[in-house]
């Protein structure tokens, strides 16, 4: 009987290595495989630019916003009717205008200001000389464009509403009203019926 039982198992080992060596055939292949992956997912980012770590581009697009708009000048002021190649001529003297953004709201309206950037961070200095210009008969107000801070929201206070809550500091109070006809009583003015069963 031990012997069968020896017959059985080099039996049931010897049908396990070929097993064996197809699944060690088989994960080699994945693993190749996934490897040519990885070379490949690694030369497209090469080739696309992007940056593995998250924070290191956002550190290097704050970066680059700041140092546009240090090239860059907010334009108040600006007429409805102005287009950025108006814009552009205006301030075409003060050096190389890359780009003239006029903000406009979701109707496609011009909102009244602009933005105007430079090639050159010099050309700011000369721009910020024609604050007070007249573009289309309007006094411009030309400034240095400031750089927003990302979770730096201004904040900006809710005017209350007379219907909840109490009422706002500082408000004016109606009169406590006394009656004329004698202690805590107070007369209302009650609404006249409109069908008074009296006729």
């Amino acid at each position: 009987m031990d012997g069968d039982d020896v017959d059985v198992a080099a039996a049931e080992t010897a049908e396990a290595v070929p097993e064996l060596d197809d699944m060690k055939k088989r994960l080699k292949e994945m693993e190749d495989e996934a490897a040519a992956l990885r070379e490949m997912q690694a030369k497209v980012e090469k080739e696309m630019g992007s940056v593995q770590d998250p924070s290191a581009s956002a550190a290097a697009s704050q970066a680059n916003r700041e140092e546009v708009d240090s090239r860059s000048v907010f334009v108040g002021n600006v007429d409805y009717s102005c287009t950025p190649e108006e814009v552009q001529q205006h301030f075409q003297a003060c050096g190389t205008v890359n780009r003239v953004t006029i903000r406009s709201d979701k109707y496609g309206q011009p909102k009244g200001y602009a933005y105007v950037e430079f090639v050159e961070p010099e050309a700011v200095q000369e721009a910020l000389l024609l604050n007070e210009s007249e573009l289309h008969g309007r006094q411009l107000k030309v400034t240095a464009k400031r750089t927003n801070v990302p979770g730096m929201k201004q904040f900006r206070a809710r005017r209350p509403s007379p219907y909840m809550g109490f009422p706002p500091r500082g408000a004016i109070m109606p009169p406590y009203l006394f009656s004329p006809y004698g202690y805590g009583k107070v007369m209302r003015y009650r609404m006249p019926m409109r069908y008074s069963p009296y006729g």
